[in-house]
């Protein structure tokens, strides 16, 4: 077989079955397990695979700087942030992660609602501006400027000193396999410790981001308490993260 009919295998079944498993594509076209881990290099460096032990997974399209991921899946995210409000009681504190579907999420806290929300996005604290009944914390520290949030030592310092009720929590991918990840090995430390500061983490996760993963895991799909996404629930990802005893919110369904 020709490294082009390869490659196109490789992705048909990436597209099909959400993963590759290196030794099963190696005895069905009858190559050495080094023909098929070198094939996926050359895919995973192109950005059309994310690659993990023994084979890939899709990769995440939520990867694209802010302006771009600011157009992908609108009305999904605002799905997934009117489902989030609903789960923020009366004078809560509340930690708003960065990116896209945070900030939705500000957008869409009810204005009669009193909480208290922390965050270290400048996007979603500017966005709670006019919220006449939130107060709003701000942690500092280095600009990153793909996800426009804090991170870096000082925003560690600042965030150990938070104690919340919920984390709402935006990753870059959700799969049964590689978890809650992210792109950036520094944003996802910040958000361990955010996570850490809460008693419940809730991720955001819109369905462009089900089934498919990012380098760097943030924390165990077991430290979730749940996962809200406007997937359809026939979606075979959301069917393997239910029956891992994961639980899902369905956003459409509300």
């Amino acid at each position: 077989m020709l490294a082009a009919q390869r490659r196109e295998y490789l992705l048909e079944a990436l597209r099909r079955d959400g993963k590759i498993v290196a030794k099963d594509v190696a005895a069905a076209l009858g190559l050495s397990d080094d023909s098929v881990r070198r094939d996926l290099r050359e895919l995973a460096a192109e950005g059309l695979c994310q690659r993990v032990y023994g084979g890939a997974l899709q990769v995440s399209p939520a990867i694209a700087d802010y302006a771009g991921r600011s157009a992908v899946s609108v009305p999904g995210k605002q799905l997934v942030a009117a489902a989030a409000a609903r789960l923020i009681p009366p004078r809560a504190t509340v930690i708003l992660d960065g990116g896209t579907t945070a900030l939705a999420l500000a957008l869409a806290l009810p204005p009669t609602l009193a909480c208290t929300v922390v965050t270290h996005s400048p996007t979603v604290a500017a966005a709670l501006v006019g919220h006449p009944a939130a107060e709003v914390l701000i942690i500092g520290g280095k600009l990153f400027k793909h996800s426009a949030v804090a991170c870096g030592a000082a925003a560690v310092e600042a965030a150990q000193q938070v104690c919340a009720d919920l984390f709402f929590l935006g990753v870059t991918g959700v799969h049964p396999d590689a978890g809650l990840t992210t792109g950036d090995a520094d944003e996802a430390a910040m958000k361990r410790v955010l996570a850490s500061r809460a008693a419940e983490t809730y991720v955001l996760a819109s369905a462009e981001k089900i089934g498919t993963a990012s380098p760097y895991q943030v924390i165990a799909l077991r430290q979730a308490s749940a996962i809200i996404t406007d997937a359809p629930p026939h979606l075979l990802a959301i069917q393997e993260l239910r029956a891992r005893q994961v639980e899902v919110i369905s956003a459409a369904a509300l």
